[in-house]
Parts: C-alpha cells; sequence; structure tokens
C-alpha cells in the first residue's frame, strides 16, 4: 500500500456544511486535516463551489498560502479538486456571458492548483452540466481547447466525470488532441448507470487519473461500500492492467456527522485494495 494515495473528499470527516452532503466547508474546513492525519490519509480532494466561492481558499493566493501550511503541517496533501462549481455554471452553457466567466474562474483556478502541486482537477459534467446534446458538446470542446497550453505547460490534468457509455466517452476525449483531459472514475454513478466497469476500463482505463470510491444503487442514490450495485472486486481486478498511479478518494455515503460512518467503509474498501495495490 505504501504507493496508493488514499484520501477523502472533503468535508466527508465533517458534520455537513449548510445540510449539504458535500461542499466546501467554509470556516472550518482547516480542522478536516488534522482528522485526516489520523486516519492516516494521504490527500484531501478539495471542492470549489458556486455559492460561497469567493470565500475558497483556492482562489487567492493568501488562501493557497493557508493551505500550504496546513499540508505542511499535516502531511496531508491537496493533489485534487472537485470543481463543483461548474455544475451550476457549465462550461457548456448557452448563455456566453457565464461561459466566459467560468472559463475565466477554471484559469485562475489552473494557476492557483499549480503552487499547491495539484496534478488533477476534476470537471463533473453529470446531472445538469451533463453533455447530452451535440450542441452542448461541441461548445464543452471549444471552451475546454482554449486551456490546453495551460495544463500542459503545468503539466495538470483536467479530469471529465460524465455519465458518456464507454464508446461516447472515449471519442470526446480523443477529439482534445492531449493526454492532459483525463478521467474521472467515479465507481458508484457508473454502478448507477448500468454501466460493466470492465467495458468502460477498456474503453480508457489508460486515460484514468483520479477515482472516486462510492456505492449506489442501480438507477439509485448512494448506499454504503457493497450495498448498491457496484462490482468493487472487478473494478479493482480489472484495474491492475493499467498501472493505475492516481488517487483513489472516498466519496462514499455519509450522515449528518460523516466520521463514524466513514471509518466503517475505510476499513471495508481498504480490505479490497490490499489485495490488489500491496507490494
Amino acid at each position: 500500500m505504501s504507493d496508493v494515495c488514499f484520501g477523502v473528499m472533503q468535508g466527508r470527516l465533517l458534520p455537513k456544511y449548510k445540510g449539504r452532503y458535500q461542499a466546501h466547508p467554509v470556516g472550518y474546513w482547516q480542522d478536516e486535516f488534522d482528522i485526516a492525519e489520523k486516519l492516516r490519509l494521504d490527500c484531501i480532494e478539495f471542492i470549489l463551489d458556486y455559492d460561497d466561492a469567493y470565500k475558497n481558499p483556492l482562489l487567492n493566493k493568501s488562501g493557497i498560502s493557508q493551505i500550504c501550511d496546513i499540508v505542511q503541517k499535516t502531511s496531508v496533501r491537496v493533489k485534487t479538486i472537485c470543481a463543483d462549481y461548474f455544475m451550476e455554471a457549465p462550461l457548456h452553457t448557452s448563455d456566453e456571458s457565464v461561459s466566459e466567466s467560468s472559463l475565466s474562474v477554471l484559469t485562475k483556478l489552473i494557476n492557483n492548483s499549480y503552487l499547491l502541486g495539484v496534478t488533477d482537477i476534476v470537471i463533473p459534467c453529470v446531472d445538469q452540466s451533463s453533455l447530452n446534446s451535440d450542441e452542448k458538446t461541441k461548445l464543452f470542446i471549444k471552451k475546454v481547447k482554449r486551456l490546453i497550453p495551460l495544463i500542459e505547460k503545468y503539466e495538470m490534468n483536467l479530469s471529465l466525470e460524465t455519465d458518456l457509455p464507454p464508446e461516447s466517452f472515449i471519442e470526446l476525449l480523443e477529439s482534445f488532441q492531449t493526454q492532459r483531459i483525463t478521467v474521472n472514475y467515479d465507481i458508484g454513478n457508473s454502478a448507477s448507470l448500468g454501466y460493466d466497469p470492465q467495458e468502460e476500463l477498456q474503453a480508457y482505463g489508460d486515460r484514468i487519473s483520479d477515482i472516486h470510491i462510492k456505492d449506489r444503487l442501480l438507477g439509485g442514490g448512494p448506499v454504503m461500500l457493497g450495498k448498491g450495485a457496484a462490482n468493487f472486486e472487478k473494478f479493482f481486478k480489472k484495474l491492475k492492467d493499467y498501472n493505475y498511479q492516481g488517487p483513489f478518494i472516498m466519496q462514499a455515503f455519509r450522515d449528518d456527522e460523516g466520521l463514524d460512518v466513514f471509518k466503517k467503509q475505510q476499513l471495508w474498501i481498504l480490505d479490497i485494495i490490499q489485495r490488489y495495490y500491496a507490494n
């Protein structure tokens, strides 16, 4: 397990922020690093929300310095960012002013994230930001292509989370003509959609750079790991074929407090990961 980076989605170890299932916990986000260190986690995947974005330390240099100080103190890194901001204000919205504003936010996020040593920024293209039409897909490609020189300069990935079937997803990836547009694979979301992990990995297993660990019911919501439609054994067995080097980020079911339910699922999934990734 020494080569595996195992972490958690920001806020999952803390009481819910404003009752949300997932959010950047404004005002007490610092507390999570000490908890993560005690749980021997390697990293926290930061969240950039649309609401309260101006309060997020990722978008200003003093905030970046504060994150760096906490990382140095706890040795819990920030390698990846989940940019939920772009679910509310998609790059591919038909409102050009919103789209250009989002592109500006993402540019700033990339520049600031480089100072943290971030490897991946996850761009969610699901739910209200789904690429569910040719028009939206073409606009998304057009906007993201403008950022390729910047991410190639920083050797940083824009990791796409989509609800596309494997054939459509690999076609999207190939349209960018760069290895810096990669895949964020969410185990639970794919299971909920009824996708076969072996087929998905065969299509783009070598392009996955960030993995979210979650379980969901088929066509339904999140449940405790092992209680839903996700076939974890099948997924991890096939993943071994691709020499995956990225992080495993716990985004699993949570309750209002978050900590005890996390610990139970941490033990459950580490048992599986160790079987496939132990030295």
